[in-house]
């Protein structure tokens, strides 16, 4: 696992970057950048021995580049592999004759066979721990003709619940996995339990079958299955036996809605659009019932509603959740109402690292739970978000911000010499690009053309965008007015969108961190300033930023 996250945070070769390219540049376009660049590199070019040195160097990486890119072959190999599938073991069984579409077939072929040895050591280990606090007593205070004349004067708040589960999956091969779950919980004082051992296979990417079997209220036995029949719709079924002892009790689930295994579950499944699935479920047994489900899943948002009429319940809900991916924060709310009363929950949850979540939430019952009174609803609401603010404040943030330190001095650590290098190179060229910078910049000032007077990249902070220029520091921000002004072309200057860092002249001054690239330049003997993020696309002159004098 260390060495899958070594290699993901080892700065690679941007090619097209390099060459201020887009990923889509045709061969004319590439060979122009080329040309541009070998220009500027070549070692013929520069007569002093130190130069002609740095000068060879990034000729024969400007050359490689080159050379990959405009190969039909060879780029397609580096679009989707990166540098190190140039490198990777087993390309020298692709022969010339093979077209791009078949090398990238041939890079997925290979590419599963190393992830299936990465596979060997994987056991993807998933937990869940669940608490249900009972706090009616703090908003709505119950009170019992039995309870004794003298009473605490503080409420009671209770554990009614717990719960604990626990997964872990060895993955055999690419199509098999053996999966082994725990589960304990306790509800009001009475416990169970389950363990379960699974063997899936992906008979294909249009379905799988799975055998399991299981201990805790009696040995079960189960096999699975799953089918998509349609480009739109989709079958999965269950069989359960389970052993009493007064024999072996039979269910059958057409499609999984975790409900009471002696039944018979029967259901439809079609995606309506990109983003919706309806569900038409038929269930016969203890707890008939028919339902339809439709869900809808956003980037943003998460949301589903169910109609059932059965015995002994039919009801209607309607559940939203809202997902805050910025903040990785989503806000849950779901109402329940039918024959047997109604149900509100609201709450939240929040992901504290790379691999934990917490959340809370509030339900209100009627008849049932809290009874519904503004001020015990309104309380119930507060007090877990003040709790939360205290806890988040004190505790979790100082943890994320802990664990970000720790994993961008990891990457700082594995790329230690590699950034070593590219600095290095960085100044290099720009002590190569100096005599080509005259030039530009000359030409540029005797026509008022695109004119870079000051441009910083790194982590910007507010005095430094806005031009204080002796501020900068070192190990944050970088001059690269000089490169900038190199890659004026016809008064014009184009970026794409990848990391800057990769461009000729730049490098990465503090990894792990936000980066910006702010512009103040001249066109037409005007100001004008612009910031950009790091992978933000940038094309100047624009009249929108041109600073209207004072």
């Amino acid at each position: 696992m260390d060495d899958d996250n070594e290699e993901r945070t080892v700065i690679e070769d941007d090619f097209y970057t390099f060459l201020n390219v887009s990923r889509d540049a045709t061969a004319d376009e590439i060979n122009n950048a080329y040309r541009r660049m070998s220009r500027l590199y070549h070692p013929d070019k520069h007569l002093e021995p130190l130069k002609k040195k740095e000068a060879e160097i990034l000729f024969n990486k400007t050359k490689k580049a080159y050379e990959v890119l405009s190969d039909p072959h060879q780029r397609a190999i580096y679009d989707s592999l990166g540098t190190r599938g140039l490198e990777t073991e087993g390309w020298e069984i692709v022969q010339r004759t093979k077209t791009p579409q078949e090398i990238r077939e041939e890079y997925e072929r290979l590419a599963r066979e190393r992830e299936e040895r990465r596979l060997q050591q994987r056991t993807n280990p998933k937990g869940n721990v669940t608490v249900n606090i009972n706090a009616t007593d703090i908003f709505n205070k119950y009170q019992d003709e039995y309870d004794e004349i003298e009473q605490s004067g503080f409420p009671t708040i209770e554990v009614s619940g717990m719960s604990f589960s626990q997964s872990i999956e060895a993955p055999l091969t690419l199509q098999d996995t053996v999966t082994m779950a725990g589960s304990l919980s306790t509800q009001n004082g009475v416990g169970s339990g389950s363990v379960n051992v699974s063997a899936r296979r992906l008979l294909s990417e249009k379905g799988w079958v799975e055998a399991e079997v299981g201990a805790g209220s009696g040995p079960t036995l189960s096999l699975k299955g799953f089918r998509t029949l349609t480009k739109r719709t989709f079958a999965n079924a269950t069989g359960l036996f389970q052993f009493t002892p007064v024999g072996i009790r039979p269910g059958l689930f057409l499609y999984d809605l975790r409900l009471s295994p002696f039944c018979l579950v029967s259901a439809i499944a079609t995606q309506l659009d990109s983003h919706t699935v309806g569900y038409l479920t038929w269930r016969a047994g203890i707890h008939s019932s028919m339902a339809t489900v439709l869900v809808r899943d956003t980037p943003t948002s998460h949301t589903s509603l169910t109609l059932q009429f059965g015995i002994p319940h039919s009801y209607v809900s309607l559940s939203y959740c809202h997902k805050m991916d910025d903040q990785e924060l989503k806000l849950r709310t779901s109402l329940k109402a039918g024959t047997f009363g109604a149900i509100l929950e609201y709450g939240a949850e929040k992901k504290v690292s790379q691999h934990t979540s917490i959340a809370a939430s509030v339900v209100v019952g009627v008849p049932t739970g809290v009874t519904l009174k503004i001020n015990p609803v309104f309380y119930a609401t507060v007090t877990p978000v003040i709790v939360w603010a205290v806890l988040k404040r004190l505790v979790i943030d100082p943890m994320v911000r802990e664990q970000k330190e720790r994993d961008k001095e990891k990457q700082r650590e594995v790329n230690k010499s590699r950034i070593t290098e590219k600095r290095r190179e960085a100044k290099a060229a720009v002590n190569l690009m100096r005599a080509t910078f005259a030039r530009i910049r000359s030409d540029e000032e005797a026509k008022k053309g695109l004119v870079i007077v000051k441009a910083l990249y790194g982590r910007l902070s507010s005095t430094e965008g806005g031009g204080e220029g002796d501020g900068e520091e070192e190990t944050e921000v970088i001059d690269v007015m000089i490169p900038l002004q190199c890659l004026v072309k016809d008064s014009k200057l184009v970026l794409h969108e990848a990391s800057k860092s990769q461009l000729p002249g730049f490098y990465d001054p503090c990894m792990g961190e936000d980066k910006s690239l702010f512009v103040q330049y001249l066109y037409h003997s005007h100001v004008h300033e612009v910031t950009v993020q790091d992978k933000e696309a940038l094309r100047i002159p624009k009249q929108s930023h041109r600073i209207n004098p004072t």
